[in-house]
């Protein structure tokens, strides 16, 4: 009997052993599987970033490539993609505005659109209206007469009648405008809301602070800056005014925050630029001003040959020389919003109208266009057909080009 329980107990001592050795084995039999799968999906997730970062760089890749091929080819052609020829060219003047087309006459004002359909219009009478247009926004003058208009992308936000000849105005981002009027002995500088109600009035005199050449403000509407010429001892002096309308220059005399005299220097135009900087373009280079509140000269730069045209948007600042090469008759120096010089290249284009459009240089003559990027390289060059009154672009490779016998929205191929 004592054998018997002996006998039981053995077996089921093995039968214990039996199960928990098989129990390790199931173990280390799960513990191989797992790590075989961690390492298989250790394995996946190599291979998968792999294809991610492979796929990436291609995608990179090919969006680089597509980006130099775009920024340096050139074109040779171009294709009509809308005209209208019941234009009066000779009277309709045509300018960009906030992507569309601001199309004017002593008669009238509208926005047409790329395909040259009329988004609004507005009327008025005026005997030979000038445009400024900075953004969405746009003011029409009557040059030698009294008439405003003040305009944003939905039509006519107001109007005044001046008391004075009007010699130029000038819109800023946000709708404010500056006018230089002429009354005779003396000159008015006035500020306007964009509604037309006055804001701020200012009388100038030949000898203090000078004829004002040009006027600009800022795209908040703060600062109003003024260029004045004046004689000094027979010597023709620049005066840069800047006007300070908000709680800054309420205190300060006329409200000019500061200002800055060039001896023998001609200033005839000044812009503001983005990001609170503004220029002065001068007759032997031009200098660049920041500040939002109380602008200070930033950078001057001074030009060694005499300077025959200059052309400028927010990012660039364009400089033509005379060259006395045969070959090309002219230097281009573009120069960046600090100043700094971004690229020097000849060229030998009879060009009567040079400037800054949709962040190209467009040059033209009466058949004749170029288009160059603000890295230099030539994207079209090319006669027309036809009398070119004018050119500009006004979108991705889309540009209006108005012609004696109408009006075309051309691309290049």
């Amino acid at each position: 009997m004592a054998n018997t329980f002996k006998n039981i107990r053995k077996k089921l001592r093995r039968k214990r052993l039996m199960a928990e050795k098989a129990r390790l084995e199931k173990k280390q039999a799960n513990s191989a599987q797992s790590q075989d799968y961690q390492s298989r999906l250790s394995r996946h997730r190599r291979e998968t970033a792999k294809k991610i970062i492979l796929s990436a760089a291609l995608v990179i890749g090919a969006v680089l490539l597509v980006t130099i091929y775009i920024q340096k080819r050139s074109y040779h052609d171009y294709k009509i993609l809308q005209t209208s020829e019941q234009e009066d060219i000779v009277s309709t003047k045509y300018t960009e505005m906030d992507g569309k087309i601001l199309r004017y006459s002593p008669d009238g004002v509208s926005l047409v659109n790329k395909k040259l359909e009329a988004v609004w219009a507005e009327s008025y009478q005026m005997q030979n209206p000038i445009a400024d247009v900075c953004g969405s926004r746009a003011v029409i003058a009557d040059r030698d007469g009294t008439s405003m208009v003040f305009l944003d992308k939905s039509g006519m936000t107001g109007s005044v009648t001046t008391s004075y000849a009007i010699v130029k105005a000038k819109v800023s981002r946000s709708g404010l405008v500056a006018a230089i009027l002429d009354g005779g002995d003396n000159t008015w500088i006035n500020f306007y809301s964009t509604d037309g109600s006055l804001i701020a009035e200012n009388q100038t005199k030949i000898d203090d602070p000078g004829y004002p050449m040009d006027v600009a403000v800022s795209n908040d509407g703060v600062i109003m800056m003024v260029t004045y010429q004046f004689v000094d001892g027979g010597e023709t002096t620049s005066y840069v005014a800047f006007y300070n309308f908000g709680d800054v220059g309420q205190n300060e005399d006329d409200r000019i925050v500061s200002g800055y005299t060039y001896d023998g220097i001609v200033i005839p135009q000044i812009q503001y630029l983005e990001n609170g900087r503004c220029i002065a373009l001068r007759e032997d280079g031009f200098t660049l001003y920041s500040g939002k509140q109380i602008p200070k000269e930033i950078k001057t730069v001074n030009a060694e040959k005499e300077i025959v045209s200059t052309f400028f948007d927010d990012d660039c600042i364009g400089l033509v020389f005379k060259n006395d090469s045969k070959d090309k008759l002219y230097t281009m120096e573009v120069y960046s919003a600090s100043g700094k010089l971004s690229f020097r290249r000849d060229f030998n284009i009879p060009y009567t109208t040079i400037k800054m459009s949709g962040g190209k240089i467009l040059m033209y003559n009466s058949s004749q266009i170029c288009v160059i990027d603000k890295n230099g390289v030539e994207k079209y060059m090319g006669t027309v057909d036809g009398t070119i009154n004018d050119f500009f672009k006004i979108g991705w490779n889309r540009y209006l080009l108005v012609l004696d016998t109408g009006v075309n929205v051309v691309k290049f191929s």
